[in-house]
């Protein structure tokens, strides 16, 4: 199996929760499960992994949670290798009250990622969502999973099942 990784920033507490529900699927162990407030020291522990998650909420006008800003200019500026690495990201948004930037960080992510090289799995279908705008939009896909908490909670799980049984069949 693939060396996997999970890296995380959450506000309201989303975002962890997705992570862990993917690590608990994945069989992470807990030293390659990152809280980014409390565990992340630099761009470099991404690294090792062949296979990374990444989990961010928006925030303010579609940004990445402020725990990704410095890791996100690194990887930018300092052009780190991420070829030959699969990535899927995640996150939490609002589509009611932020419509117009819904699950935006995952956009940036995704900009971020495959412009280092990194092969970005596990797409959605953004007609299964209600939002005025996304930078997560790709076509007809959002560029990973986004969930949102405060308008759609029934389909929480059901999308996290969904999209981990999808992951499963397109990364190994």
């Amino acid at each position: 199996m693939a060396n996997v990784g999970i890296f995380c920033a959450t506000a309201g507490g989303t975002s962890l929760k997705i992570a862990q529900q993917l690590a608990k699927a994945f069989n992470v162990e807990e030293e390659d499960f990152i809280n980014m407030e409390e565990d992340f020291d630099d761009v470099e522990q991404l690294l090792p992994y062949d296979v990374l998650f990444i989990g961010s909420s928006t925030w303010g006008q579609g940004d990445v949670h402020h725990e990704w800003v410095d890791p996100q200019l690194d990887i930018e500026s300092v052009g780190i290798d991420f070829s030959g690495k699969k990535i899927a990201l995640f996150g939490a948004g609002d589509s009611v009250k932020h419509g117009e930037h819904f699950c935006s960080a995952l956009g940036k992510l995704y900009k971020t990622f495959s412009q280092a090289g990194a092969s970005i799995v596990g797409f959605v279908d953004a007609n299964d969502y209600n939002y005025k705008f996304s930078l997560s939009q790709i076509e007809d896909k959002l560029c990973g999973l986004a969930i949102d908490e405060h308008n759609e909670k029934e389909k929480t799980q059901i999308r996290i099942e969904n999209w981990i049984a999808n992951l499963k069949k397109e990364i190994f």
